[in-house]
C-alpha cells in the first residue's frame, strides 16, 4: 500500500489546523501540526520583527525539518499544517524583502 504526504499552506489564522484535522479525520490519515506554542522567540518576533525574525525562523525551520524527517519514516499517510518548503520559499523571502527595501 502506498502512502501520501499532503501539506496545507496558508496565512496565519486562515484555518490550516482546522482543515488539517478535518481532512485527517475524513481520510483516516495522521495529522501533524505546526509547533507554534513551542517557539520561544515568537512573542519577541511579533514585538520586533527585524530583530527576531532570524531566531524565530531558524527555530521553525529546524523543528519542521525534524518533523519532516519523522513523517517520512511513518508507514501511514500524513497531512501537515505547514511544510518545510514554506520556510524557505515564503517566510524567509517575505521577512528579508523589507530589509532590501529600506537599505540606503
Amino acid at each position: 500500500m502506498s502512502k501520501s504526504f499532503v501539506a496545507v499552506a496558508g496565512n496565519i489564522g486562515v484555518g490550516k489546523s482546522t482543515l488539517t484535522q478535518l481532512l485527517a479525520n475524513r481520510l483516516g490519515w495522521e495529522p501533524c501540526f505546526e509547533a507554534v506554542t513551542e517557539n520561544p522567540y515568537l512573542a519577541d518576533f511579533y514585538r520586533d520583527m527585524p530583530r527576531w525574525s532570524f531566531h524565530s525562523q531558524a527555530f521553525f525551520l529546524s523543528r519542521r525539518l525534524q518533523q519532516h524527517r519523522a513523517l517520512l519514516q511513518k508507514d501511514c499517510s500524513v497531512i501537515q499544517d505547514r511544510s518545510v518548503y514554506e520556510d524557505a520559499e515564503v517566510f524567509a523571502e517575505l521577512l528579508f524583502e523589507p530589509l532590501r527595501v529600506y537599505r540606503f
